[in-house]
């Protein structure tokens, strides 16, 4: 089947096109060459070439005043036709040719035009929706608020104050291994100028451990009676020490009555002679209302430990009895964390029953002899007769040697005998300085003798922290 001819107004009208295109086209090649211009390519001489975008950007540099170049970007116009395409509905401009390429320019040459490159085309966006499109309309006359500045002060409010950083001393002091202070190890921590620090011993921290256990908050006051059936073996003594030991150690006030009626001689073992008020002096006394007041009668040892001294006078001692012992410890108390009482050698007497009374502990002294290990036990048996049980249960006994040698006898029996009934026993050795029976000065001690009355305190402070939770002695 032929295909139906087309009208023969279009194929004129295409005819006449195609011919007006080939006499233009001969036209440009028969002009002649002589007028300054390169003659015209042809298709089979000339390749075909894109032209570039519209953003692509040409530079050329352009002199300044002073003669230094500069870059500047020249934008390429946009061409009307692709060259190398044959349309006919194109139209073609007479004074330069569709293929000609663009003219270069030198960086010495100062170019035609000098335009800004035109921005990237930008991305295709879905058009923003319209305004209000999910919205009721506002009533009328309705405006939007203004807009609200940020504010300018970020800080805190008015009035408050920031706190400093902490000072944590965890962070600033290391104190992973102290300073060793005895033996090999202070040695080398020194000989090698503290870069080796071998750390405490095992001894070294242990009687930190010690002092720690002394040095625990009493709530109120801790009264302590310290007693012997026999005398002559060294209750005094002992009272100074273990008074002396706790007042070293601890920050609080310690001190120790002398409630001996045969003129106790607990005064005397200390250097002090600022005044010579005795308890009486202190009872007699009605301006008693600060501690200053109080330490107006007592005397005070090296070792800090306070002394109230006893009535010298043998006719007005038998007078103190146990009214004057509860008033004396009733005034004592407001003023000192811990009370130690150097009792007489009987317990007989009026005042031993207010001793014991207002006693949280007691400290059984004794000689190691078996005759004075039997009197002692014999005082636990008389306390357990009388209600001091509980007394009995929390006791101390000290084993306090008087002269050299008394210490080579055989304790084993006597220890399992009093630690069978008793808190603990603990044994003073002989020191040289405790025997001389004049003033003590700690410094002079041994280092056992001292060893000793820091365990012997460390006993007794065992008690203080259930001192809050039990039974307060009035």
């Amino acid at each position: 089947m032929m295909p139906e001819p087309k009208p023969s107004s279009d194929l004129d009208e295409v005819e006449a096109r195609a011919a007006a295109l080939q006499e233009r086209m001969a036209a440009r090649q028969s002009r002649p060459a002589d007028d300054g211009e390169p003659p015209e390519p042809t298709e089979q001489s000339a390749p075909r070439r894109l032209p570039p975008p519209p953003w692509q950007v040409q530079t050329a540099a352009v002199p300044r005043d002073n003669g230094r170049p500069f870059d500047q970007r020249e934008t390429q116009p946009p061409q009307t036709q692709r060259a190398g395409y044959d349309d006919v509905d194109a139209p073609v401009e007479e004074d330069e040719p569709a293929n000609s390429p663009a003219p270069q320019q030198h960086w010495l040459n100062e170019p035609e035009h000098l335009t800004y490159p035109p921005a990237w085309p930008p991305s295709p966006l879905p058009p923003p929706p319209p305004p209000g499109w999910l919205l009721p309309p506002p009533p009328p006359g309705w405006l939007p608020p203004p807009p609200v500045a940020p504010p300018t002060d970020v800080g805190p409010p008015q009035g408050f104050r920031v706190p400093p950083p902490s000072l944590d001393q965890a962070e600033i002091v290391d104190r992973t291994r102290s300073v060793p202070q005895s033996g090999w190890r202070r040695a080398l921590h020194r000989a090698s100028g503290g870069r080796i620090n071998p750390g405490e011993s095992r001894k070294e921290r242990e009687k930190e451990d010690l002092l720690a256990l002394i040095r625990q908050p009493i709530a109120g006051d801790f009264r302590i009676a310290v007693l012997s059936i026999k005398g002559g073996v060294g209750k005094t003594t002992t009272t100074l020490g273990l008074g002396s030991a706790m007042a070293m150690v601890r920050s609080d006030r310690v001190i120790a009555v002398d409630a001996n009626p045969d003129r106790g001689t607990l005064a005397e073992r200390v250097s002090d002679s600022s005044t010579e008020s005795t308890v009486r002096d202190l009872l007699s006394d009605r301006n008693i209302n600060r501690y200053a007041d109080v330490r107006s009668h007592t005397r005070m040892a090296s070792s800090r430990l306070e002394v109230l001294a006893s009535e010298q006078e043998p006719a007005v001692s038998e007078v103190f009895g146990e009214a004057d012992y509860r008033r004396t410890v009733d005034i004592l108390r407001h003023y000192y964390n811990i009370i130690l009482t150097d009792c007489g050698t009987g317990i007989m007497h009026s005042a031993m029953a207010g001793v014991l009374d207002l006693a949280h502990a007691i400290v059984l002294v004794s000689s190691p002899a078996m005759d004075a290990a039997r009197s002692a036990s014999a005082t636990l048996d008389w306390l357990m007769q009388h209600g001091h049980s509980a007394l009995v249960r929390e006791a101390h006994v000290v084993l306090s040697s008087s002269r050299p040698g008394s210490a080579a006898m055989n304790l084993d029996k006597v220890y399992e005998h009093f630690q069978a009934r008793c808190r603990s026993i603990h044994h003073i050795p002989f020191d040289p300085h405790l025997a001389e029976g004049a003033d003590i000065d700690f410094s002079l001690l041994n280092p056992h003798t001292l060893q000793s009355y820091l365990e012997l305190a460390g006993a007794v402070a065992q008690k203080f922290p259930r001192l809050r939770t039990g039974r307060h002695r009035q």
